[in-house]
């Protein structure tokens, strides 16, 4: 029988390149209706652990805690400020889903505490309050992204491949983009997002930002030249827009129109039209099915002998994804902080530079 001392030794821990990096602590700021749909996300996504919410009352943050699961399965400790949840040692990034009108202040308190900013949108009411939250990270040092979610499904990828190949799209010329949700009268008179205090910018700043970012990314970023409000915008009676568009212009010739709107039914449409093809997709903010999303591609189309069809016909592509595109940007964020955190990184600059071109094209308005 052998002894002690003769027992085999436990073998030794993985080298440090091959250990899971300790998840990224998230704190909550806020419990805004979007914020239930994060802490879902931050449940699925590896990588991601909610530490702390912070609300105006820590009878709130519970509540918040309790409704969503958080409570339950990550045990997050709750503040009843912004202010102590900013000061929590324990807590790497935030998720900012407040009102537009109060990111400037708590951005940029978040990234003076050295938290990561992951950013509601629309991040900011102009350009110069970006600039100032975007500083602020800089200075910090903390990585800094916008919650646009769609960037990060897979099916955005593989519409990059296309859109970007020669041969299938060619030069994009047009692209067209729509937002719109029927709101109901309660949302009309009472939500946020019609309140000049807290959301000025009504359409414009939450369904156009999403048709915005779909334009600029057609187009790989480039900024237009020239952007032209639509005529007859709806406003209510206190000035925030309702429904609105504009058309912007490239110094080459390309064109795009963008509409958004509280008042239509729901719809989700970006077109991109090249010289060689179409992508169409008609689900691009948030796709019909979360596990599965599909666009439309039309390649070197014509018509059919006698004009009675086309020929070829589009094709229709699906991509599949294990986790929702929300779970999947804040797995992007984990990783991109964990970068900075555990192995010296720097910031990824791509994300708050996207941001900026957004926000600068809906201050042309």
């Amino acid at each position: 029988m052998s002894s002690p001392s003769s027992a085999a030794s436990p073998p030794p821990p993985p080298p440090a390149e091959q250990r899971r990096p300790d998840p990224v602590r998230f704190g909550i700021m806020g419990c805004a209706s979007i914020a239930r749909k994060l802490a879902r996300a931050m449940l699925l996504a590896p990588g991601a652990a909610v530490a702390a919410v912070g609300s105006r009352s820590e009878a709130k943050a519970r509540a918040f805690a309790e409704e969503t699961g958080l409570l339950l399965r990550h045990a997050p400790r709750l503040h009843g400020s912004y202010e102590a949840l900013l000061a929590d040692p324990g807590v790497d990034a935030v998720y900012l889903p407040l009102p537009t009108s109060l990111h400037v202040r708590w951005a940029t308190a978040a990234a003076a505490a050295g938290k990561h900013v992951l950013l509601e949108k629309p991040t900011a009411l102009c350009a110069a309050d970006l600039d100032a939250i975007l500083a602020a990270c800089d200075a910090a040092g903390v990585q800094f992204m916008d919650a646009t979610m769609w960037m990060h499904h897979p099916r955005t990828a593989k519409m990059r491949e296309l859109v970007a190949d020669e041969a299938t799209t060619g030069d994009v010329r047009v692209i067209n983009s729509l937002f719109s949700f029927r709101a109901n009268e309660e949302f009309l008179q009472n939500d946020i997002r019609v309140k000049p205090d807290l959301d000025a910018l009504g359409a414009l700043g939450d369904a156009g930002w999403y048709s915005i970012r779909a334009i600029l990314w057609a187009v790989d970023y480039e900024l237009p030249k020239t952007v032209i409000a639509l005529r007859n915008p709806v406003r209510n009676q206190a000035g925030v827009l309702l429904a609105c568009g504009a058309t912007l212009y490239w110094a080459d010739g390309k064109i795009a129109t963008f509409n958004c709107s509280f008042l239509t039914n729901l719809t989700m449409d970006m077109t991109i039209v090249g010289t060689n093809g179409t992508l169409h997709v008609t689900d691009f903010v948030i796709p019909y099915e979360e596990k599965y999303a599909a666009f439309n591609m039309a390649s070197k189309s014509k018509f059919a002998e006698l004009h009675i069809g086309w020929d070829p016909l589009p094709s229709k592509h699906v991509v599949s994804t294990d986790l929702p595109q929300e779970a999947l940007m804040v797995q992007e964020f984990s990783r991109l902080v964990q970068n900075i955190r555990d192995a010296g990184g720097k910031p990824e600059g791509k994300w708050p530079a996207i941001t900026r071109k957004t926000q600068v094209v809906m201050d042309a308005r």
